[in-house]
């Protein structure tokens, strides 16, 4: 049979195995009880018993129904069931799959991720959903592996040198491409997806960064190179199997080779040939060049990238060996760096665009702290303490990544007295952690930076901006925390200070629509359908923060 008739034939029957599946289960349930009505209960299954907060669940097929019709909406859905829990701790259970407890409580968060690490690695059904792309880098690793990828790419992480090569990589970018493209569009009265623009220049920048390569992607006359979409569909296909209702579809899907696990078969294919490819040119260089361990020389070459000083780090070792474990490493850095910092600064346009008071508010810090420089420089950004604050409310409503999962070594129980036991799976929930009422007050649902500060300075009419006050890394975990917090967070929240003041300093954008933008949790946030904008340059005036035809705090 040709592959294309089956895929089509598995397409059709996958539905329809589904709701017969749910429908004889019912059926035998109703022959075992005849009495009963079947009204799904009201209550979830935990560790610990019965819980009065949950969604509807069945014996044998759980929460199946309620996930299925929830399943264009789960963000919401489980915040919905969040926020009515005491605990904020809910627990899910789906036809074949590990058990979910779900979790936006601060204490349990910092219990997972920090003070018992050891008994709350990712585990193996996670590692599954994206070991066919990350392999064995280090975000797809626990143990030994983890923490050896970890010391050699903390320690580059904290090089002078890697810091100068990042900051030079993003000035030139802005410089020579972003800043240009935007020009461009107001010459031409062009109307641009901020959003693609931006997923475009991070991809420019991270395989600067990471491989050494330059996709070229700011070029909209050019087509994306092979690799970025092959990416970009690996990672909606991955994403797409975390979510799956019963996750032995896409199993099945995958041992068949057909529909969209064929396709992620042959994007894994495209991503890690390019990837080995570049490796083995970047070595062939390197061996030309004459290895040297220090880093100075390295960056003397011009060879700070970080594939050239994971290869010069692995030194003699097998070559095809280190080569596989350097590759996936790569590409773990590009997944964690193509999307996130780009949706981060997609929304804040978008959070600028309906607040004229928070964008005015920015604008004014912008010009106040760059006044007396003609080009746009990091020192004056370590002042922009509104700008700092506007980017945590920012990814408070959208975090680049909604959620994250680990899974129980051993049986446990988290602070909350839920009972947790070994293999379950535990997934703390950025996304609905920002819409607690209990952590953010009533007015959780604004766009309101002024949050982040002390309220007793922001009450001094002698200073404009008041002091940031601290957060728990705990409360606001979108760049993780504990052992596996955020390598890059500081350099990530520097490079987008720098991009969006060198943005607005110049230009402001007018929205083509004023509708809502609806969140859509893939591996890292996007806005559904992008976010089409008209580019002005900027007026004087700092009142002209963003153009818009209406404001509306509400998000």
């Amino acid at each position: 049979m040709p592959t294309s008739l089956l895929s089509s034939l598995f397409s059709f029957i996958t539905p329809l195995l589904f709701f017969f599946s749910v429908g004889f289960l019912l059926l035998i349930m109703k022959m075992i009880n005849p009495n009963s009505s079947f009204k799904l209960p009201n209550h979830t299954i935990t560790g610990g018993g019965w819980s009065s907060h949950g969604p509807p669940t069945y014996p044998l097929i759980g929460c199946l129904i309620s996930f299925y019709k929830n399943r264009r909406r789960l963000l919401d859905w489980y915040t919905d069931l969040i926020s009515e829990s005491p605990t904020q701790t809910i627990s899910i259970r789906r036809l074949g799959a590990t058990p979910i407890i779900v979790t936006a409580n601060p204490a349990n968060v910092e219990y997972i991720l920090k003070t018992n690490f050891s008994n709350f690695p990712k585990g193996k059904p996670f590692t599954e959903i994206l070991g066919d792309l990350l392999g064995h880098g280090i975000f797809n690793v626990d143990g030994e592996l983890w923490a050896s990828q970890r010391k050699l790419a903390s320690h580059e992480f904290s090089t002078k040198s890697l810091r100068e090569f990042v900051a030079t990589i993003f000035e030139e970018e802005v410089r020579d491409r972003l800043l240009p493209l935007l020009e461009s569009a107001v010459q031409h009265h062009l109307t641009l997806d901020l959003q693609d623009v931006l997923k475009r220049f991070t991809y420019d920048t991270i395989c600067k960064v990471s491989l050494g390569t330059d996709p070229c992607c700011l070029d909209l006359s050019r087509p994306s190179p092979p690799l970025v979409e092959a990416f970009e569909t690996a990672a909606q296909i991955c994403a797409a199997r975390a979510a799956a209702p019963v996750y032995v579809i896409w199993k099945i899907k995958r041992a068949l080779n057909v529909g969209s696990e064929r396709k992620l078969k042959e994007a894994v294919r495209i991503v890690h040939s390019s990837v080995q490819e570049i490796i083995v040119n970047k070595r062939n260089h390197l061996m030309a060049m004459g290895k040297d361990d220090d880093d100075g020389a390295i960056a003397a070459q011009g060879k700070t990238d970080l594939l050239s000083r994971f290869l010069l780090a692995a030194g003699d070792d097998d070559e095809e060996e280190s080569s596989h474990i350097v590759r996936d490493m790569v590409v773990s850095f590009i997944m964690a760096g193509r999307d996130t910092t780009s949706a981060a600064m997609t929304w804040l346009f978008y959070a600028l665009s309906r607040d004229r008071a928070a964008a005015d508010k920015l604008l004014d810090e912008i010009v106040t702290n760059t006044i007396n420089t003609d080009d746009d420089d990091y020192d004056s950004l370590k002042n922009m303490k509104y700008l700092h604050a506007c980017l945590c409310e920012t990814m408070r409503l959208f975090p680049p990544v909604a959620w994250d999962s680990k899974h129980a070594a051993n049986d446990d129980v988290l602070p909350d007295g839920t009972r947790v036991k070994k293999g379950n799976r535990i997934t703390y929930f950025p996304y609905g952690m920002g819409r607690m009422k209990p952590l953010w007050g009533g007015d959780w649902f604004k766009f309101k930076p002024d949050r982040w500060f002390d309220q007793e300075s922001l009450s001094n009419n002698k200073v404009k901006v008041g002091v940031l006050k601290p957060v728990s890394p705990y409360v606001f975990p979108v760049f993780q925390a504990g052992p596996r917090v955020c390598l890059g967070k500081e350099m990530a929240l520097m490079q987008m200070k720098y991009v969006v003041t060198s943005i607005l300093k110049r230009f402001e954008f007018e929205p083509v629509s004023l509708q809502h933008s609806v969140f859509v949790p893939h591996l890292t946030a996007q806005m559904a359908g992008g976010f089409k904008v008209r580019v002005k340059k900027r007026r004087n005036q700092p009142s002209t923060s963003m153009k818009t035809k209406h404001m509306d705090p509400t998000i």
